[in-house]
């Protein structure tokens, strides 16, 4: 008798250990996959009306970049977790560097799709921006 109560106190200790250790891991590959949703560079894609010609800009979240006459700065971007149907999105900014009488307007505030661009549609006579990537 003595024997058996050794032998399950010791499977008590193994299973404890294990539940203890798949608790870990699913908690550690959570936050690893939340740190993957949301980059730190934004690719924006700018195409110049006039002369046609595309230009792939990569902004770091939270600096500001100058393009010709566009003063274009990304917040935050986050990929979608599902992978069937992929979706990014970036909170940029753009001022209009040419306007001098809004010189605190943006032309453009707000969140950009990459599978929708006419959602929140950004509006220059001159140049058109898409999402294109977030790392």
């Amino acid at each position: 008798m003595v024997i058996k109560k050794n032998i399950l106190a010791g499977k008590s200790k193994i299973n404890l250990f294990f539940l203890t250790f798949l608790v870990y891991f699913f908690l550690i590959s959570n936050s690893i996959s939340q740190n993957k949703l949301e980059g730190s560079f934004t690719d924006l894609k700018i195409l110049d009306k006039i002369s046609s010609k595309n230009t792939l800009i990569k902004l770091k979240n939270g600096k500001l970049i100058k393009f010709k006459d566009l003063s274009i700065r990304s917040f935050k971007c986050k990929n979608s977790e599902f992978d069937d149907n992929p979706e990014i999105t970036a909170y940029i900014q753009v001022k209009d560097l040419t306007s001098k009488n809004n010189d605190e307007v943006f032309i453009f505030n707000g969140w950009i799709f990459s599978s929708s661009p006419s959602i929140t549609p950004f509006d220059h006579p001159v140049y058109d921006i898409w999402l294109v990537d977030c790392y």
